[in-house]
């Protein structure tokens, strides 16, 4: 009997412990270790940020489900790995009786999500800082309180700045930001307090509407048409500010320091501001059977888990290897060991990366969340299910290769909502097999603003959350 231990049950560990659950759990043993006891569905905690969501909406315990699949579920917090062979297992302290336990692995899937690296940024955070993030449950719940306190004071007739977007010259995630803020918008609009706020869009991306992704483009009656032009468009509509190629380098109370390319330095001034922290790989540690520590052999600087990537090519080269992205998440050194999500180090930036004359790195890092990581979650599950049963992979998926689609809220009504719908492919720009500028399918990719993405995203929490359940019928929702 095979042992299988999940770390993490976020989007991609979540889906990997429903195929291997569903698939080989009456067989062997499948284990999710995991610091939280619920599934949060972190796409609709914008809402919850914004008190149009009661948060226990976006969450549902995690061992009724994994009872139901064959998996066993520990609720404790993993300290270290130990992966040397005939010795593999990984310590963890349960949440709660605060004792420590082993637990052995024949296979490891590493998708424990983020560390949010709010300390990378003086100030920056909610815990020990002066800004607020939706990136946990708890801190939309916060987000949300201060929000709706500072449309109190606009109700007296204060005005106010309100700032949105990315915290650290190397963070990710400006898609999370970007709906945020447009949904402030929205809000702000339906309270009639719209006047009484600026909005100020402050990004690390190299041009509007970037996301770590370098823009999504699509072909249109013949037309080119680019997400800057698009985003630019919404902004400048709805009366939003934005200012990008900017790392915030430190955070005071209604103060957020920043450079620019320029190497300018500056300072905006904010009453309330959602700032993406920069994410890091969690902070593990790796012991080998003498006890040395081997981190080098499975994690980059940064924490992420080194996967089956090509690494260390400039980013010129890099455009140009859609092959260098892995395909299997898969640990050279330590080949029982796959990693997914956010948890895997990526080869370098899909966006061109900047540094200014101050020797700043300003340069947005690749998302790996949302659809991304559950498909990469399926592709991993898939590949230790043919490895217990076939003794070899047969699964893959590069992020060069993968469609995906997000879409972006503007308000949460049915009736009068909007949302932005993005499809692209490949998510990694792929020139070799798209002979264009931007490596991309112009026929397949999609970007639209109109109420049919309201309803889409609406439909997106129910389903998807249905999926999470490992509910009948769950395989046929694609991740």
């Amino acid at each position: 009997m095979a042992k299988v231990v999940v770390i993490g049950s976020g989007f991609a560990g979540q889906t990997a412990a429903l195929y291997l659950g569903s698939k080989i759990g009456k067989k062997h043993e499948i284990t999710v270790v995991s610091n939280r006891d619920v599934f949060g569905y972190v796409p609709s905690w914008v809402w919850v940020g914004m008190g149009h969501m009661k948060p226990e909406q976006t969450i549902f315990k995690l061992k009724p489900v994994y009872d139901r699949k064959n998996i066993r579920f520990v609720h404790a917090a993993v300290t270290e790995i130990h992966p040397d062979p005939g010795d593999q297992y990984i310590i963890e302290t349960e949440i709660g009786s605060g004792q420590t336990v082993r637990l052995d692995y024949d296979y490891l899937i590493i998708a424990s999500g983020p560390f949010l690296n709010y300390a990378g940024t003086p100030g920056l955070g909610p815990e020990n800082g002066y800004t607020h993030s939706i990136c946990t449950l708890p801190h939309a719940v916060k987000a949300r309180d201060a929000y709706l306190a500072l449309c109190e004071r606009m109700r007296k007739g204060e005005k106010v700045k309100i700032v949105v977007g990315t915290g650290h010259p190397l963070a990710t995630c400006q898609g999370a930001a970007f709906e945020y803020l447009v949904n402030i918008h929205k809000d702000l609009l339906k309270k009639g307090l719209r006047d009484k706020a600026d909005l100020l869009w402050l990004s690390n991306e190299p041009e509007l509407g970037d996301f770590g992704v370098n823009g999504v483009q699509i072909k249109r009656n013949g037309h080119i048409l680019r997400s800057e032009e698009f985003i630019r468009s919404v902004f400048n509509d709805h009366g939003i500010r934005y200012q990008v190629q900017t790392g915030v380098t430190k955070v005071e109370e209604g103060k957020i320091y920043w450079q620019n390319y320029q190497g300018e330095e500056g300072v905006t001034e904010f009453d309330f501001a959602m700032l993406i922290p920069q994410f890091k790989g969690q902070p593990f540690k790796y012991i080998g059977k003498d006890g040395s520590d081997v981190s080098s052999k499975l994690v980059n600087p940064a924490g992420f888990v080194v996967v089956d990537a090509i690494y260390g090519l400039s980013y010129e080269e890099l455009a140009q290897t859609p092959e260098a992205w892995p395909a299997r998440y898969q640990n050279p050194n330590y080949p029982n060991i796959f990693a997914a999500g956010i948890a895997f180090a990526p080869p370098g930036p899909i966006s061109k990366p900047f540094t200014n004359k101050n020797n700043l790195a300003i340069t947005a890092s690749p998302p790996r969340t949302g659809m991304v990581s559950g498909m990469i979650g399926r592709v991993v599950a898939m590949n230790v299910i043919d490895l217990i049963e076939k003794g070899s992979m047969t699964h893959e998926e590069r992020m060069s290769e993968m469609v995906v689609a997000c879409i972006a809220s503007m308000g949460d009504s049915l009736w009068d909502g909007n949302a932005v719908t993005i499809v692209m492919r490949p998510v990694v720009p792929n020139r070799k097999k798209y002979h264009n500028e931007y490596g991309r399918d112009l026929f397949i990719s999609h970007l639209e603003m109109g109420l049919a993405g309201a309803w889409m995203k609406f439909m997106l929490h129910h389903t998807f959350i249905w999926k999470f359940k490992g509910l009948p019928g769950w395989t046929l929702i694609p991740e």
